[in-house]
């Protein structure tokens, strides 16, 4: 009776086993099929904003402020719109693509050289498919936002609301083919071929533009030629504590005849809390030839302007207040800058108060 009782507990346990090794393998490929499986995601933001100048005009007759920083964004004067955006992606094992659509103001200036054939160009901010060609290597063919510079487009990933002059004059997207290759764990390598600057819709001159960056360990070195003319651009960031970060961005364009334009500005930030950060932006910007960034110039058509920008960013759940004080000088009097008189100053200061809420 002991021998039969020992069998049938064996058989009972190699039983168990077949269950437990069988439940396990399942387990494991219903996991590995959620790793693998496709997602879509569909996220975005919408964003709004008050302006207005401490010492200078805040009217703007046909649309277009008297007085404002000449950088792009947040220059209308009273309560204004920035954009609605509407980001969708696809992302499977190997190929995915991301659909990126803005509404309102902040869109418009964004996507400013569009649209030049289709009807609804004025809509598309990125739009691009790409191919995981292995783990080290990703293709993206399309409409896809610059590589240069600290500052993006999306209100959501700036700190300061606000935009730099290094930004506003950089590009802002480019239409081609890109490769992003992970040199190591530490070192990156792009390499891009696209239309000319800004020219998302397609190419109406015949001539391509070249793009490639280097990175490593989030310090950035990028470098765009573009029918002559070209810009090095280098953007980073350090974390000299768990509640301090210094970011970076510095950059040369030479426009090939048409001027050139220089710069470099510091962004540290500090986290006090939770739910509240602040942050400056100190900006020396500088231009030859009659670049026309600044607007006006010596004879000699050299121009310079220094802006310090202070925001706070308080967060309610998906929502950001962004309160900013904004100071920009520049370097003669000459009538880039108005007063409340429509005279010509050195300086204008400015206050904004931005509701950013992301989804």
């Amino acid at each position: 009776m002991k021998a039969i009782t020992n069998t049938k507990y064996v058989k009972n346990l190699f039983f168990l086993a077949i269950l437990l090794f069988s439940a396990t393998a399942v387990v494991a490929q219903e996991e590995e099929e959620e790793e693998t499986k496709p997602s879509f995601t569909f996220t975005g933001s919408v964003d709004a904003y008050y302006r207005a100048n401490l010492n200078g005009d805040n009217s703007a007759p046909d649309g277009a402020p008297n007085a404002a920083p000449g950088s792009s964004f947040a220059n209308l004067p009273g309560f204004s719109l920035g954009m609605a955006n509407f980001v969708a992606g696809y992302e499977g094992e190997k190929v995915g693509f991301v659909a990126d659509l803005v509404f309102g103001p902040r869109g418009t200036d964004a996507i400013f050289a569009s649209p030049i054939y289709s009807a609804t160009g004025n809509i598309v901010n990125q739009l691009y498919a790409y191919w995981n060609v292995s783990d080290a290597v990703t293709l993206t063919f399309g409409n896809f936002n610059t590589f240069l510079g600290y500052e993006v487009i999306s209100p959501v990933a700036n700190f300061n609301y606000s935009t730099s002059y290094l930004f506003s004059y950089g590009p802002f997207s480019h239409t081609g083919l890109k490769a992003d290759i992970a040199l190591s764990d530490d070192f990156s390598l792009m390499l891009a071929v696209m239309n000319p600057t800004d020219m998302t819709e397609l190419n109406v001159t015949g001539k391509y533009t070249y793009g490639a960056q280097i990175g490593y360990s989030g310090q950035y070195l990028n470098l765009l030629i573009d029918n002559g003319a070209y810009e090095v651009d280098y953007t980073g960031g350090f974390d000299l504590s768990d509640s301090f970060f210094l970011g970076l961005n510095a950059a040369y364009f030479d426009g090939d005849g048409a001027g050139s334009f220089a710069g470099a500005a510091i962004y540290p930030q500090l986290t006090t809390s939770e739910n509240f950060a602040i942050g400056l932006r100190a900006e020396y910007f500088a231009e030859t030839d009659s670049f026309g960034a600044i607007g006006t110039s010596t004879t000699d058509g050299d121009a310079s302007v220094f802006a310090v920008t202070l925001t706070g960013s308080a967060t309610i759940g998906n929502l950001m207040i962004k309160p900013e004080l904004r100071l920009d000088t520049a370097s003669d009097d000459s009538g880039y800058f108005l007063d409340s008189d429509l005279m010509a100053q050195k300086s204008l200061s400015s206050f904004v108060l931005a509701a950013v809420y992301s989804f």
